[in-house]
């Protein structure tokens, strides 16, 4: 396998430490940032599903008692 460097400034490569995680390897986490996977992302719901699932919830913990 060949192998590259890709220079960056002391900023930059800051930045990117704090975005990987520990015992992540450069190539993993960088595979990993630069996947074409659609994150599940907070608010993705409508409101219309968001009422229904804690309507859904709601039923839930009232059977639960």
């Amino acid at each position: 396998m060949s192998r590259t460097s890709i220079p960056v400034d002391s900023a930059t490569k800051e930045r990117l430490d704090q975005l990987k995680r520990d015992g992540e390897t450069w190539d993993e986490f960088l595979e990993r940032v630069t996947a074409t996977e659609e994150p599940i992302e907070a608010g993705a719901w409508s409101d219309e599903q968001a009422e229904r699932a804690k309507e859904s919830i709601r039923q839930s913990r009232e059977n639960w008692r």
